[in-house]
C-alpha cells in the first residue's frame, strides 16, 4: 500500500507542474503565482478547477495528437 502511494505521489510530482509552468510561460509571470492561483480557485470553486487542471494536463501530455499551429513567423527578409 505504501509503495502504491509513493508511485502515485511521484506521478503527480512528475506531471503536475507542467500545466502551471506552461500557463506561466504563456502569460509571462512566475509559475509560483499560477500554482497559488489554482489552489485559491480550487477552494473558491469547491474543487471544480481541479477537473479543469486535469483536463489541461491530459491535453499537454497528448499534444502531439492535436495540431497546435500558430501563425507562421515572418523572417526579417519578408518584412
Amino acid at each position: 500500500m505504501k509503495r502504491q502511494l509513493q508511485k502515485l505521489i511521484f506521478f503527480f510530482e512528475l506531471h503536475s507542474y507542467g500545466v502551471c509552468l506552461w500557463w506561466a510561460r504563456k502569460l509571462g509571470i512566475n509559475p509560483y503565482k499560477v500554482r497559488l492561483g489554482f489552489i485559491y480557485f480550487s477552494f473558491i470553486g469547491l474543487g471544480s478547477p481541479i477537473l479543469l487542471y486535469l483536463i489541461m494536463a491530459w491535453i499537454l501530455e497528448h499534444q502531439h495528437y492535436f495540431k497546435f499551429k500558430g501563425t507562421p513567423k515572418k523572417t526579417i527578409w519578408e518584412l
